[in-house]
């Protein structure tokens, strides 16, 4: 049986992007969304409802979202739905279920601020992806051994 996990949005920032980084150096940012849907009711009323969802980003990815991303950007997140769980201060386990950025392509206009250093492509690629368990868990090496595993795999 086949399996698929792909993630497509299109949404607006709630907040500025949260950058991060790891023990190990690695920039991660998570990007709060709004993705609105609008519909007919069965009495033909037009409503809207929003989802909230929280993208997270790896490597340059990130600090290049976090430079030129702002609450309120317009942006189209390509990935696929990652759950990770932890336990909190209090002895609670919690969980969250989030989008693994793969692709980010900002919407819109460059900001005025910004305009002049802006790519003329403002589209990001993930590079190499990390790992949830490389930012919590793994040491540098590890997560260079998995990175070249995955380059094994994925025929490079």
């Amino acid at each position: 049986m086949a399996n698929l996990n792909k993630v497509l949005l299109i949404g607006n920032l709630t907040k500025d992007p949260e950058l991060r980084y790891t023990p190990q150096g690695t920039a991660v940012v998570n990007l709060r969304m709004a993705i609105n849907r609008k519909f007919k009711s069965k009495t033909q009323e037009l409503k809207e409802e929003v989802c909230f969802i929280t993208a997270v980003a790896w490597d340059k990815q990130a600090e290049t979202c976090n430079q030129y991303l702002h609450k309120g950007s317009s942006l189209f997140v390509e990935g696929r739905l990652q759950s990770r769980s932890w336990e909190d201060n209090a002895g609670q386990k919690r969980s969250v279920i989030e989008v693994r950025a793969e692709r980010i392509q900002f919407l819109g206009g460059a900001p005025a601020k910004a305009a002049a250093t802006a790519p003329i492509e403002q589209q990001v690629q993930a590079q190499e992806p990390s790992t949830e368990s490389a930012w919590l868990e793994e040491s540098e090496e590890e997560a260079n051994e998995n990175q070249d595993k995955d380059k094994d795999k994925a025929g490079y």
